[in-house]
């Protein structure tokens, strides 16, 4: 007969079977709480939150009609996780280096490096230990780059034989989305890119010192594309989630996710047309004069925008890299220059404006000094001798720097100083790009005994291009000082626009009607036989504008065979549409007689880009005077 309890050794062998299990249970705890804890550690660390980049679109930049100047082109960065790679997916692997167009023993390799060593650097797009990680694929070179520069991104922990897993590995960065399209369609597993946007400039030169660039780092370095970043650049978006320890997204963890605000346009009052015609202008002066330097200015008259402004020596967006620093600089702001003649009309101008002479007033030119403040002052030589009293008018048109000199002494230094100043010289125009200077007008309580007589002449001042164009623009515009702006409009991602710039009238330099008296006097600057510039002459239209030859400066002393030509001058003077200038620097060595005058350099320049401005902007002539008629102003020509 069975009994009902089990037996002695039985019980004993079951309380033996469960002690050990506590033992083995409690070593076991040991193990991975004490003397296991730092190295399980670092795998529950694996699995942690992940904040995921979404790039956004970097907005465009347009011309004044719409033209696109700079854009956002987007790619792919194809890489490939190794450890996620299947068997049955090697028979597709031809194909994807097909597609990408990477020698098949290449992607090979990269397939089945599935670690790197430890002591190779950590990649910029790799994880924090103390916090989250964050997978931000920006812009990057496209040049081919070795793993250990940074194109593959690995555990930060290795594993029992000291290696660390490849998680990712680069196998092209600029695949576009139509063949990203058919590589995902092949199906292997672990192949993947994030999405970048690179920047591109269709035009390439074009405007290149306006527009700016954004380097490889996916930083604006200049212009528009570093000015108005905070438009263009938008907001990236990104999601908050958890990985485990192969990397793979634990989707149900998600929890916060932003997407992605595309940058606004930013629209240019630069014309596409204009600026190229600028642009072929400076070539032809380049490859005629061969010209340490040069640029050309082209505005709208009524409102101050810049409709073109190039330089020589320029350079090549898409090709930045590759260009000098002197090519990069937009030299229409950040160099300076003795204006010489093109001067000449600030005294003028305030002569007039303050109703100390009329055109008509005539002055003595064939003086050697005069006297001035109970001393005599030497006036400056003159390119030719006037035997006969000039008036106003013909100083201006014969360029007479004694005539100008004895209009700043009516003015006196102060009152001539404070209209150089209300023209713009010796302070910033407020440009928004290139690094703008100011330039230097010293103010009278530091002029010496010459100041007087040398600066109404463009000597003892200097000023950038922009700063002369724009005093020139003073008088186009009836008066008023005008800033020289390049952005005309903000629009969102949409098109629609946010922000429009208007016309700013920063000061009244000259009342309305000296403005007029000043644009026909300077009619007969390229009157031929009357003014210095008749080759600036448009034939059916009244050009205004002024002559300047400059001797440059060259180790303290004025150089005979370095000179600074230009010319400066709108049209129709007496509704007038546009304002160009024209400034050449050291043409010499390639003009006749070696010297660089500014009716032979600047002015047909000036004429060649007016004639295609006419039939481009539909500029209609107004009516011209006849001759007489306008002799009539002095009663007779002498």
């Amino acid at each position: 007969m069975s009994r009902g309890f089990a037996s002695s050794y039985r019980i004993w062998l079951v309380a033996a079977l469960v002690g050990v299990s506590f033992v083995g249970i409690g070593a076991r705890l040991m193990q991975l709480h004490v003397f296991d804890r730092d190295r399980l550690l670092a795998y529950v660390t694996k699995a942690r939150r992940d904040i995921i980049v979404e790039n956004a679109r970097r907005g465009d930049i347009l011309d004044a009609r719409g033209n696109i100047l700079a854009t956002s082109k987007s790619q792919i960065v194809l890489g490939v996780d190794p450890q996620t790679l299947r068997p049955q997916d090697e028979a597709k692997w031809p194909q994807l280096a097909e597609l990408i167009g990477m020698p098949e023993s290449e992607l090979r390799r990269i397939f089945t490096t599935k670690t790197r060593s430890p002591n190779v650097s950590a990649p910029a797009a790799g994880r924090e230990d103390a916090g989250p990680s964050l997978f931000d694929f920006s812009l990057t070179d496209d040049t081919p780059k070795s793993e250990t520069e940074q194109d593959v991104i690995a555990d930060e922990t290795p594993d029992e034989r000291g290696e660390r897993p490849i998680r990712w590995a680069k196998l092209s960065d600029h695949v576009d989305e139509s063949t990203y399209e058919r590589i995902t369609a092949l199906g292997i597993k672990g192949v993947y890119g994030p999405r970048v946007y690179r920047r591109v400039y269709p035009q390439n030169e074009l405007a290149s010192h306006v527009i700016g660039y954004v380097n490889k780092e996916g930083t604006p370095a200049a212009g528009i594309e570093y000015y108005a970043d905070f438009y263009l650049r938008g907001q990236n978006g990104w999601r908050e989630s958890e990985r485990d320890g192969k990397r793979h997204e634990l989707a149900q963890f998600r929890t916060r996710e932003v997407s992605p605000v595309d940058g606004f346009q930013v629209v240019l009052s630069i014309d596409s047309a204009v600026q190229h015609m600028v642009e072929e202008e400076l070539s032809a002066i380049a490859e005629k004069y061969q010209p340490q330097k040069a640029t050309i200015i082209v505005s709208d008259a009524r409102s101050g925008f810049i409709l073109a402004m190039g330089n020589y020596p320029s350079f090549n967006l898409t090709e930045y890299s590759k260009a000098d620093m002197a090519s990069m600089k937009n030299i229409a702001v950040t160099d300076v220059l003795e204006p010489g003649s093109t001067f000449k009309i600030v005294a003028i101008a305030a002569a007039i404006d303050q109703a100390k002479v009329t055109p008509q007033t005539k002055f003595d030119c064939s003086l050697d000094s005069i006297e001035y403040r109970g001393r005599p002052r030497n006036l400056p030589k003159e390119a030719h001798r006037f035997e006969h009293p000039l008036s106003v008018r013909e100083i201006a048109s014969h360029s007479s720097n004694k005539g100008a000199a004895q209009l700043a002494m009516l003015l006196g230094e102060q009152k001539f100083y404070d209209y150089a100043k209300a023209f713009g010289f010796g302070q910033l125009t407020g440009f928004p790009v290139g690094g703008e200077v100011k330039g230097t007008l010293t103010p009278p309580e530091k002029w010496d005994g010459l100041t007087i007589t040398r600066m109404p002449m463009g000597h003892s001042v200097d000023g950038t291009p922009l700063q002369i164009h724009s005093a020139m623009a003073a008088i186009a515009s009836g008066g008023e000082w005008l800033r020289p702006q390049v952005i005309r409009e903000i629009r969102d991602a949409g098109g629609e626009v946010v922000f429009r710039y208007d016309r700013i009238a920063e000061r009244t330099v000259m009342k309305p009607e000296t403005a007029r008296t000043m644009a026909e006097m300077l009619k007969w600057v390229v009157v031929k036989g009357e003014g210095t510039a008749p080759e600036a002459a448009i034939p059916g239209f009244e050009v205004a504008g002024k002559t300047g030859t400059t001797q440059k400066l060259i180790g303290g002393q004025y150089s005979t065979r370095h000179h600074t030509a230009s010319f400066v001058g709108f049209f129709p003077a007496s509704n007038p549409a546009v304002v160009i200038s024209v400034i050449v620097d050291d043409a010499d060595a390639r003009c006749r007689n070696g010297v660089a005058y500014g009716n032979a350099v600047a002015a047909p320049s000036f004429k060649r880009i007016g004639e295609q401005l006419v039939q481009y902007l539909d500029i209609k002539p107004s009516v011209v005077a006849p001759r007489p008629a306008l002799l009539a102003m002095e009663g007779g020509r002498r």
